[in-house]
Parts: C-alpha cells; structure tokens; sequence
C-alpha cells in the first residue's frame, strides 16, 4: 500500500478506537490554540500555496466536530483554565493573514454557531493585497517550492516586495490570484469586527521575517499595526502572531516593548499544562496547532485530541 494510503487507514482506526476521546479527556485541562489561513468557496479552482486554503465544507465540518469534543473559548481565555466549564480541552480559533475567504466565508461559519475567533492582520496588504507565496506556488495549488521559500523567508527577511523582486530577475512565474485569496478590504473587517465574538490581533505591518530584519524596522512593524487595529476597531486583543512563525528573543523583548501581552507561533501543538503558571516572558512563543487544508476528517480528530502534530 503508499504510504498516503497507510497514512489514511491508520487515522481512521485510530480516530475510531477511542484513543482520541481517552486522550481529549487526559488533556481536559489543556488547551489548544489552532492556527488557519483562508477559507475557500466549494469547487473553487485551486491556487496559491494549497495548504492554506481550506474549502468551505471542510472547514464547516471541522467546526462541527470541535463543538463536540472542545470549549471553544476567546483567545484570551486559552491561559485561563477556569474557562472550561466541562472538563473538556479548551480551543481557540485563529485565522492569519485576514485573506477575504477567511473573512467572508469563515467566519460566517464561525459565527453561526456561536463561537469565539481571532483574526491576525497585517495591515499593507489590506484591501485586496497578495502574498508572495500565493503568487510563487508551483503549480498553483501546490506548494512553494522548498528552494524558494528558503531565499524568501531567510535571505530576502520574508518581505513580500523584494522576493517578487528577485523572482521576477530569476525568471519565477508571479501569478494572479484570485479574490477569495486577496486581503480582505477594511470595510469588510470593519463588517466582522461588529459581530460578537470577533477579535482582531496584529501580524505585524507588512509580514516580514522579524529575525531577519533591522531594530529600527522591527519596532514600526511591531507598534504600527496594533495602532493601526485600535484607531479602527473595538475588538483588538494586545495579541501578535509571528509572521512564517519565526521569533527570537530579541524579537520577543521588542514585542513586549511595543505593548503586546502574548505572542504566538504557527506551530508547536498545544499549549503546556502549566500555561496558567508560566513566567510572562513565556507567553511570548506560545504554540499553536496549524490546520492544513489536505488534513482528513479523522486526521484532524486526533490533532485535536494531542495525538498528532502535523
């Protein structure tokens, strides 16, 4: 049998074994904060690095399954484990980049049945903005290749004009993408942010690699977009998440310094059982459990269940 075929028969014996409700209630303390991108129309053509886009009925099912087995909290109560009234894990619902699916379908989706949901934004990509990996996927749908994300992320500091720069002289096809996978318009946030439960959180300013970039840039693209979220909207939480995910201590003093109170990565699954009691200086690289949109029904309850990471 492939081993994608050994994959997908070993998640659906265990997901129906019981291990994962065994395992959700071992964890019943615990929390999980879980980490996605877009949110897509079904049958919509594929484009752009598929593992951000997750189509609409998938993520619908997803929903319906965490409101079985979890507490959907608010992020901000993931650290608190009063929160949970059940002894059941707590989630959190985040979604990066603030694409237009995530926020015209997604989270219609998420506020129909009642839960809680934080949106990181980035705001020079607001109103209709493109990142360089949707544009460099190849093929569309598929993936950045490993070679070219690496000069991104860490030779180019992540910055979305130079890497479109460099792929442009190197001869990289630069695509079109599509609206659903554009940043969403500010009208548009500012129509979610008035739905109950909907927080925003920053992204920093213009998505760079912070480990990469200079002091001068890092504190503007730290302290602009949270300004930018409060002269806007109601809702914003003193949350940042990572862009690529990548921090550092230096990057972790500086997000302090610019008046943030947690800050979170794209990985690293779900948040130690001692969450509550950490040093504050720890909340600054909290773990998140990414959702990528090939993971299978079953694959996806045992992420949620702690049983697998990726």
């Amino acid at each position: 049998m492939p081993r994608a075929g050994m994959k997908r028969a070993s998640e659906i014996l265990l997901a129906r074994s019981g291990i994962a409700a065994l395992a959700r209630r071992w964890r019943g303390a615990q929390a999980v904060v879980l980490a996605y991108h877009n949110v897509l129309p079904d049958r919509a053509a594929a484009v752009g690095d598929g593992s951000l886009h997750l189509p609409r009925r998938a993520f619908a099912a997803q929903l319906d399954q965490l409101r079985r087995t979890h507490d959907v909290v608010p992020l901000d109560a993931v650290l608190d484990p009063s929160a949970s009234r059940r002894n059941r894990p707590r989630a959190a619902l985040t979604f990066d980049d603030a694409y237009r699916g995530a926020i015209t379908i997604g989270l219609a989706e998420v506020v129909a049945r009642g839960m809680p949901a934080t949106v990181f934004v980035a705001p020079q990509f607001v109103g209709g903005g493109t990142f360089w990996w949707d544009a460099l996927a190849d093929p569309p749908g598929g993936e950045v290749q490993p070679a070219v994300r690496a000069q991104a992320v860490e030779a180019l500091a992540g910055d979305d004009g130079a890497v479109r720069a460099w792929a442009r002289a190197t001869g990289l096809r630069v695509a079109e993408v599509p609206a659903w996978a554009r940043v969403a318009a500010e009208e548009e946030l500012q129509a979610v942010g008035r739905l109950p439960g909907i927080t925003f959180g920053a992204h920093s300013w213009g998505h760079p690699n912070l480990t990469r970039v200079a002091a001068a840039r890092l504190q503007d693209e730290l302290r602009r977009p949270l300004q930018w979220l409060r002269d806007r909207f109601t809702h914003v939480i003193d949350w940042l998440a990572y862009p690529y995910g990548c921090w550092s201590p230096e990057v972790e003093e500086a997000a302090g310094a610019a008046g943030y109170r947690a800050a979170v990565r794209v990985d690293g699954g779900w948040l130690p059982r001692a969450a509550p009691r950490v040093p504050a200086a720890a909340r600054f690289h909290l773990p998140r459990l990414n959702v990528p949109a090939g993971v299978s029904a079953e694959g996806f309850v045992l992420r949620c269940a702690g049983l697998l990471s990726r």
